[in-house]
């Protein structure tokens, strides 16, 4: 074995019992900015917001995560201060239900429409739906039918 394969041997096992680096702990504070609507940009994340402003309000946010704040203390204080603005999806409570119990409501009434509609096709009486029936046919009619009939045979 040469030098040159010990010390690369000697490297990747170095990086194989090396501790993972720290950018692989759970990070919160970046996906926060992702997921609450920036006060100062209306219609836009945090993250995506480009004022100064904003810029501070990430920095507070990571600020916090690094002093030992939960996320849920980070957006419970960001609710206080900016109010419901900053929230991407209404919460469930209040004025807010309406907006989770309306679509429901609406799809569960189509739905059953629907079902009382094909119950209706197929509960309809037999008479309605076959052909209608022909008319009586010529007694003269049918009898030179019948001579043609014969004829032929």
């Amino acid at each position: 074995m040469g030098r040159g394969s010990v010390a690369a041997a000697v490297l990747i096992a170095a990086f194989a019992l090396a501790p993972a680096p720290a950018s692989a702990e759970v990070v919160w504070g970046y996906s926060l900015a992702n997921d609450v609507m920036s006060p100062y940009c209306p219609g836009r994340s945090l993250a995506d917001c480009p004022s100064p402003q904003a810029a501070e309000l990430r920095q507070w946010i990571l600020m916090q995560e690094a002093a030992g704040a939960t996320q849920e203390e980070v957006e419970a204080a960001l609710y206080e201060r900016f109010g419901a603005m900053v929230l991407a999806a209404p919460r469930v409570e209040g004025f807010g239900a309406f907006f989770y119990l309306v679509p429901i409501a609406v799809f569960v009434g189509g739905g059953l429409l629907i079902v009382a509609f094909l119950r209706n096709q197929v509960r309809r009486p037999a008479d309605s739906r076959s052909v209608p029936a022909v008319a009586p046919v010529d007694p003269e009619l049918e009898r030179l039918v019948d001579e043609e009939i014969a004829r032929r045979a």
